[in-house]
């Protein structure tokens, strides 16, 4: 379960780490409370200028974020744009320092100054590392990422917009491309993509191409999306065939000789791949993990020490799911249980089209129960729409088992908790509650959609993205909806407790994958003697880790952050403490590092503490 971001959204937001310095407590500033105002005003409208210029490098972040600009050109995919966002933030950066002093700034303004400082030292910082990224992998490729942006982000309000539309099916030959060349690279560098890669990123790849116009079949899915939104404009009909005829022009020429580029490359450097081996195996693959791990958990905690963290969680887990099953009354040992779950009929929705609209409706329904509940847990709710989808047949076998789509500003697109329901034997119903409610409600849907609409904030803080805030929160808010009224049988509690697990696991497997030299097998292994996943959510999970290390570490490191944090707002503030103001700290100032989400609610704590 995560959050699906595109890489050059992540660029344009300027995602950070740790920042170490200390903010300071009070303003040291005695200016004029209006001169003070007028300073952040200022900051405001330079940071969103920033940001702009961040996002006009990257036609498909502008889409994302409900744009039209550059609305007929995909995003450039070479290594030229990494180097090319990088000097534009450095060039900001001095910018920043040349007209602001945070001594002439209100509070919030002076986050803003260094939250932007500290995104710039985390690009620098991560440079170094920049052809580690597999182009290609089980977590998603252009063949794959392209369609979905084109069917889900891609509107198409007017004649132009088609042509736009086609403007970028002809585009992805220059991407495959410039994805062949980087993928290259990277293995003349000894940087090869692990074996398990190839096979599902290939299949994946040809059902894109498979069906009409490149064959005899059934409309594509891209085709089939295509005419239905030309079929919606109000235009000629002699206008709209025209259309059709381009698309298919363009679907069967650049943009199918883009797919044979990248099949050639994925045939070329398949035999390199040495095997399905953790970070440690790449070059300066030490330094590259420690990187990563920074990243995504915003803390300096080293391998070591989240792997005991990891151990740890997974004891205090499994004694909780004991608890739950001794009432529920099985008589079994934990791993007798673990089978039940996988096996038993009871547990499992029928493996077709209605087992699969049965899941759906209950995920809507468990987010349903969660929203009725939410104003007595939350101050402010997200005004933006949240749909419940499967994942589309044709990207499956690299879709992960669950995300969340951020939705559009302006409200043309919706937030979407997206499910993978290729097999439904492999689905758990005990576990579809907890689920619903990391991706949907009060999980993913509630901070990130909630951190877009905050009016006051620069634009790189309402879309900013710090994988322990973002994927703590998610984890967090499984247990929160048990406060609000989910799990009301212990078999989805226990599920619950399932998806705890399998974070508390990830710790222990990204750590034992990248740091400790553990095989794949090990790690699958351990997976099935803690967590009651299936076969292939545990395969799809551990094939996950390999392919992005230290980002799973983000989810329990980011949980039990938050839950510290609450502990102690609880414990100072006694009868004064209220969920929903401790809720409102936490959202209403888009997503941050650890260390000064922190800083917020002590705030919080002393502030409240001083209204007596």
């Amino acid at each position: 379960m995560t959050v699906r971001i595109s890489l050059a959204l992540l660029l344009a937001l300027g995602a950070s780490a740790p920042i170490l310095a200390q903010a300071p407590t009070a303003s040291p500033t005695t200016a004029p409370a209006s001169a003070t105002a007028q300073e952040d005003k200022a900051l405001l409208a330079f940071l969103d200028q920033a940001f702009d210029q961040q996002l006009a490098l990257s036609p498909e972040s502008m889409t994302s974020l409900g744009l039209k600009t550059d609305y007929g050109k995909l995003d450039d995919y070479s290594e030229r744009a990494d180097a090319r966002s990088l000097a534009l933030q450095e060039q900001q950066l001095a910018e920043l320092h040349r007209r602001f002093s945070p001594e002439r700034l209100g509070s919030s303004a002076r986050l803003s100054y260094r939250l932007f400082e500290a995104q710039v030292a985390t690009s620098k910082q991560q440079a170094p590392f920049a052809k580690y990224a597999f182009p290609v992998s089980t977590n998603g490729s252009p063949a794959g990422n392209i369609p979905v942006f084109l069917i889900n982000e891609h509107r198409v309000d007017s004649v132009a917009d088609a042509q736009a539309y086609i403007a970028r099916l002809r585009d992805s030959e220059r991407v495959m491309n410039e994805v062949a060349t980087k993928v290259r690279d990277q293995a003349a560098q000894g940087i090869v993509p692990p074996k398990m890669v190839f096979a599902p990123a290939r299949a994946d790849a040809k059902k894109v191409i498979s069906g009409a116009p490149f064959d005899q079949g059934p409309d594509s899915t891209l085709f089939a999306d295509f005419k239905k939104k030309v079929g919606a404009l109000k235009a000629s009909d002699a206008e709209k065939a025209k259309l059709i005829a381009d698309a298919q022009a363009a679907l069967t020429g650049p943009f199918a000789k883009g797919f044979q580029t990248l099949f050639a490359t994925l045939d070329a450097i398949e035999p390199k791949a040495k095997g399905n081996d953790g970070a440690w195996s790449l070059p300066d693959g030490e330094a590259y993990y420690n990187a990563r791990l920074a990243f995504y958990t915003t803390t300096s905690l080293n391998a070591d020490q989240i792997h005991q963290i990891g151990l740890d969680q997974v004891g205090a887990i499994r004694a909780e799911m004991e608890a739950v099953k001794a009432r529920i009354g099985f008589a079994g040992s934990l791993t007798d249980f673990f089978q039940a779950l996988r096996t038993d009929p009871k547990f499992k929705y029928p493996n077709d089209a209605a087992g699969r609209e049965a899941y759906l409706a209950d995920a809507r329904a468990a987010i349903a129960q969660t929203m009725d509940a939410a104003p007595r847990f939350f101050r402010v709710l997200p005004k933006a729409k949240l749909e419940v989808r499967a994942v589309e047949a044709w990207r499956q076998e690299t879709a992960s088992v669950a995300f969340y789509n951020q939705p559009a500003p302006d409200g043309s697109r919706p937030g979407i908790f997206y499910v993978n329901l290729a097999d439904m034997n492999q689905v758990q119903k005990p576990q579809v509650a907890a689920i619903a409610h990391h991706e949907g409600a009060p999980g993913h849907h509630f901070q990130i959609a909630r951190a877009q609409e905050l009016p006051d904030l620069p634009k790189f803080r309402r879309f900013g993205y710090y994988g322990a805030y973002t994927e703590g929160w998610g984890l967090y808010s499984e247990r929160l909806a048990k406060e609000m009224g989910a799990y009301r049988d212990p078999y989805s509690e226990f599920g619950m407790l399932s998806l705890q697990m399998w974070r508390a696991i990830r710790l222990v497997t990204d750590t034992g994958m990248h740091a400790k030299r553990w095989t794949r097998e090990q790690a699958i292994q351990y997976f099935r003697d803690n967590a009651p996943l299936s076969e292939r959510d545990i395969v799809k999970e551990v094939d996950r880790y390999i392919n992005n290390p230290g980002q799973a570490t983000s989810y329990m490191i980011g949980q039990i952050r938050i839950a510290q944090l609450r502990k102690e707002a609880e414990q100072a503030l006694g009868a004064k403490f209220d969920i929903r103001d401790f809720h409102e700290v936490v959202l209403a100032n888009g997503a941050l590092p650890l260390d000064v989400l922190g800083e917020q609610v002590q705030a919080y704590i002393a502030a409240t503490k001083a209204k007596g």
